[in-house]
Parts: structure tokens; C-alpha cells; sequence
């Protein structure tokens, strides 16, 4: 069965530990709007949307349900991975959200020099994630989402390449 907008929209607000009076706060709204969204009664206006996703800390596409799909692409329809982005989205259980847009090309510099990606410094969610092997798995023809890690304590740790 599919997720509704509504369902999602809580499920989110949920993860992000927001309340519907903190989310319809932050939107300048009723949080009854809110929840005529989460229970499907209504919808929100396109206009709040960009907003919306921010506040819940997950992009626009995940927001209207669209995930990434993990895929293998022949070589003669790859792009170049110079013009690639990675994605990583980090939801820590104390309530920290990292959202990290990286072009390909740039993480390339940093593992060919042997330097630290700033992204991971610091980051206990992500210092067992090896980005040799993302870039490798990512030349080699995969995108969509790479890696998608819950740990015992709560941090959510998606990567993806597009």
C-alpha cells in the first residue's frame, strides 16, 4: 500500500521531532492546517512546500514521495561523474540536521590528496562510511541512494548520487 502525502507528512514531522503547533509555527499557519494535511483532509499550498521540506530537514522529492532509486547505468548512458553530486543527509537523535550537497568532482580532490572529507570530521554517523569505495561504486555506473544507515541510537545516515 502507498503512503499518502498526509502519512508521510507525519511520519516526517515525526523523525524531525517537531510537533504540528512547532511545524505550523514555523510556516506562520494553524497547526489544525497541519493536521487536515496529516489526515488528508486537505493539502498544503505549493507555495509552502520549499519551506515545509526545510523544516522537516528532507528534500522536496522525498517530501511528495519521490525516493531515490539505486540503479546501475550502462556505460554508454553514464554521466560524467565530474558533473555528479553526492548527497548525504544526516537526522541526529539530538535533533541535528545535515544536509550536504558535494559535486563529485570535489570529492574526488579529497580522497586523491588523502585529506579528511570535511563532511565526515566529527560525525560519528559517519566515520565508518568508507567515501573511496561510494566514489569507486558510483564510477563503476550506480546512483540513487548508496547507503541508507539507522543507527541503535536513533542518527539516520542517507547517501545518494545523482
Amino acid at each position: 500500500m502507498n503512503e499518502t502525502f498526509g502519512q508521510r507528512l507525519q511520519r516526517l514531522r515525526k523523525q524531525a521531532n517537531l510537533t504540528q503547533e512547532e511545524v505550523a509555527a514555523k510556516l506562520n499557519i494553524t497547526f489544525q492546517a497541519v493536521s487536515k494535511w496529516e489526515n488528508d483532509v486537505s493539502a498544503p499550498d505549493i507555495s509552502v512546500l520549499n519551506e515545509l521540506s526545510d523544516i522537516l530537514g528532507v528534500t522536496l522529492d522525498e517530501l511528495l514521495g519521490k525516493q531515490p532509486v539505486t540503479q546501475f547505468v550502462p556505460e554508454q548512458n553514464r554521466k560524467d561523474v565530474n558533473k555528479m553530486f553526492l548527497h548525504i543527509k544526516v537526522l541526529s537523535s539530538d535533533g541535528d540536521k545535515v544536509n550536504i550537497n558535494l559535486p563529485l568532482a570535489v570529492v574526488k580532490v579529497f580522497l586523491d590528496s588523502g585529506m579528511e572529507i570535511p563532511v565526515s570530521a566529527g560525525k560519528v554517523s559517519l566515520e565508518n562510511i568508507d567515501f573511496r569505495q561510494v566514489y569507486d561504486i558510483v564510477a563503476s555506473g550506480v546512483v540513487g541512494k548508496i547507503v541508507e544507515v539507522e543507527s541503535a541510537d536513533g542518527d539516520r545516515v542517507e547517501i545518494w548520487v545523482d
